[in-house]
């Protein structure tokens, strides 16, 4: 993968919650659709609001909860390597079979398989206490016997460069930023053990990357550097983070033991999950994704972060197919593997599509920052494709503000975004994601039965209608691994 095309991969993880622009219709002063297609896209208003009423009010109401349900239930945590995983995978290819999808298949995917093993942290000095933590995906563990050494704790990177390599060395350092956002406070989740082992830190420790704690820890994958030593990772809470932070300004001197039995085992193959609503005209050209990722941390059970944005995708598709709903173009659930193991599943799909994407896909949806209630859409794609799509988001009746932004969307579709594949993802109230994600917390008691169904509503009425239009959603694509 180029340079260019990692980039717009880390900007789409970044970008996951983005400001509304207020609503649609104060969106459409610079749209200048022809008549025609005005009247066209105005005409899907009766199979919109029947698709909304079936799924929230009529016969499928509550269904997608209690799919949601039993997933998480029946799985559990579903890390890149586990057996919970694949079983997922399996358990997903049949149900799309029984639910009618159809072209239900997988393509298999290399992906990291790391194991967490048992792990702690406890200060020692100057006074004992326990450190809830969460070692960071793909880090190393410590010795058997752990590792037992003195404290540093700064705020930030720019704070850290004045401390010299002889006052690191040796040293466990804590980073404990204050929370200004996922993107920029999450860089040091990502880079921190890299920066503090280039001088000679032999652990760190990172605050949780929340807004809000109760004494939790959050984890999240990390990023070595190839030519830095690999040292262990963890995330601590809040609480802890800001304590030993407050202490060290004080002057004290603090002792941590940390013990982890992380281990990076060789990669595994594990697999991208597809079901299908076949077109009409275009069975293999122009398809719409619908998209959320199966695989989650192993605390929880992943029913925010992602199997809501999985079911809604699943569902969609499932709905319309009872319906009889068949639009010209086929719509494509996908269930990705190992989004967070660093956007592995999508990579390979991305590679194995290569030589014909730019006929084969249209438009790609994913769903990855929770299916609360929602309030629209996130969009991103060049001036043509906006204006379709806010005369297309008119349609979407029921909503007390319905709204729409500009910008970056998704994290497994970020790469085709960020080369000029139209995107689509669902906007919710989920001022309150954060608290939970990558938690112990994330589980089916975050989600609402009504919420999903409206959620899958949109979903299902959005990609109907753009798969089913007289015309494409415009597109200006660089080829895959171009460097532009």
């Amino acid at each position: 993968m180029m340079r260019g095309v990692q980039v717009s991969l880390l900007i789409a993880i970044f970008a996951i919650v983005l400001p509304a622009l207020g609503p649609v219709a104060a969106q459409d002063e610079q749209c200048e659709l022809s008549r025609n297609l005005r009247r066209e896209i105005q005409r899907y208003q009766p199979v919109v609001d029947s698709i909304f009423e079936r799924i929230v009010s009529g016969e499928f109401a509550g269904k997608t909860y209690e799919s949601l349900l039993d997933f998480t239930d029946r799985f559990g945590p579903r890390i890149t390597g586990s057996k919970q995983l694949e079983d997922a995978i399996d358990y997903a290819v049949q149900e799309m079979i029984n639910d009618g999808l159809e072209n239900v298949h997988t393509e298999d995917a290399l992906v990291p398989h790391w194991e967490r093993g048992r792990e702690w942290a406890q200060l020692v000095e100057p006074f004992r206490k326990n450190l809830p933590m969460l070692g960071l995906g793909r880090a190393v563990g410590t010795p058997a016997e752990g590792l037992m050494a003195e404290v540093i704790a700064v705020e930030s990177f720019e704070e850290f460069e004045s401390f010299t390599p002889e006052q690191v060395q040796g040293k466990i350092v804590v980073f404990a930023p204050a929370w200004v956002g996922y993107g920029p406070t999450g860089r040091y989740r990502h880079e921190s053990a890299s920066v503090a082992a280039r001088k000679g830190a032999v652990a760190v420790l990172v605050r949780s990357m929340t807004p809000f704690s109760i004494g939790t820890p959050h984890t999240g994958t990390l990023r070595y550097d190839p030519d830095v030593r690999r040292i262990p990772a963890a995330a601590i809470t809040v609480e802890d983070a800001m304590l030993l932070l407050r202490k060290f300004r004080r002057g004290d001197r603090m002792v941590v033991h940390l013990k982890m039995d992380a281990v990076n085992l060789e990669p595994t193959i594990s697999r991208n999950t597809i079901g299908e609503l076949q077109g009409t005209t275009f069975r293999n050209t122009s398809v719409v994704v619908v998209s959320g990722h199966m695989d989650s941390w192993d605390v929880g059970t992943g029913a925010a972060d992602d199997a809501g944005g999985v079911l809604i995708s699943w569902k969609a598709v499932a709905f319309l197919k009872a319906m009889g709903l068949r639009p010209r173009r086929t719509i494509r659930a996908i269930g990705w593997t190992a989004e967070e193991q660093g956007l592995e599943g999508v990579s390979v799909y991305e590679r194995q599509h290569a030589a014909d994407e730019k006929e084969e896909f249209n438009v790609f949806f994913e769903s990855d920052s929770g299916t609360f209630e929602p309030t629209g859409l996130d969009f991103s794609g060049n001036q043509a494709a906006r204006c379709i799509f806010v005369e297309i988001s008119k349609l979407m009746r029921g909503f007390e503000q319905f709204t729409y932004t500009d910008g970056v969307v998704g994290s497994d579709i970020g790469n085709w975004v960020g080369r000029g594949f139209p995107g689509v993802s669902l906007r919710n109230k989920n001022e309150n994601y954060f608290w939970y994600h990558h938690t112990e917390g994330d589980t089916i008691e975050l989600e609402d039965p009504k919420a999903l169904d409206k959620s899958t509503a949109l979903w299902a009425a959005t990609a109907y209608v753009i798969a089913d239009l007289s015309i494409d959603i415009p597109k200006d694509i660089v080829s895959y691994g171009s460097e532009e």
